[in-house]
């Protein structure tokens, strides 16, 4: 069976709903960033500080092609793993991908309280968000599905994705 890549912004609610789909399908959840932070022994927030974006996004396609030769995986990455067309192919040639969504304001409501989120680490968050999703909109809508998040829970969430790949 296909592994299920869920790809969006930060804060649309990957990490919670893979959990939940995985314990609805009996197959293993990855979290692709605590992954990364595992195997450097640092948070994804002091790689980008010591390292780069560049980086971390060089440690992204290493660890989804090592993860990416196993099936039936629940996979959660990172918001910014769709910008490199490599982890897009790599994703549609072993699984289904599943694009979740949500409004910027919802995002900076889910995402504010957390300050280990590098890239909201400046002065305007809300303006970040909306230039960031702004950017990467043409490569989520790569996905094979999408999935808005606002305003449902995480377990509606994980629901939808369940009907949704089973239609696959």
């Amino acid at each position: 069976m296909k592994n299920v890549y869920l790809v969006g912004f930060m804060g649309t609610g990957k990490t919670v709903a893979g959990r939940i789909l995985a314990r609805l399908l009996g197959r293993n959840f990855i979290d692709l960033d605590d992954l990364i932070e595992l195997s450097e022994s640092s948070t994804i927030n002091d790689i980008f500080c010591d390292k780069g974006e560049s980086a971390f996004r060089d440690l992204e396609t290493t660890h989804l092609k090592k993860i990416s030769n196993e099936n039936n995986l629940i996979v959660a990455c990172g918001g910014g793993i769709v910008i490199k067309q490599d982890n897009i192919d790599i994703m549609k040639s072993t699984g289904i991908i599943v694009c979740l969504t949500a409004s910027p304001e919802i995002i900076f409501n889910r995402v504010k309280l957390n300050t280990a989120r590098p890239l909201l680490n400046v002065d305007n968050p809300p303006d970040k968000i909306k230039k960031l999703l702004e950017i990467r909109k043409s490569f989520y809508e790569k996905a094979d599905f999408q999935i808005d998040t606002s305003g449902i829970s995480e377990e509606e969430v994980a629901n939808r994705i369940l009907d949704t790949i089973k239609i696959q």
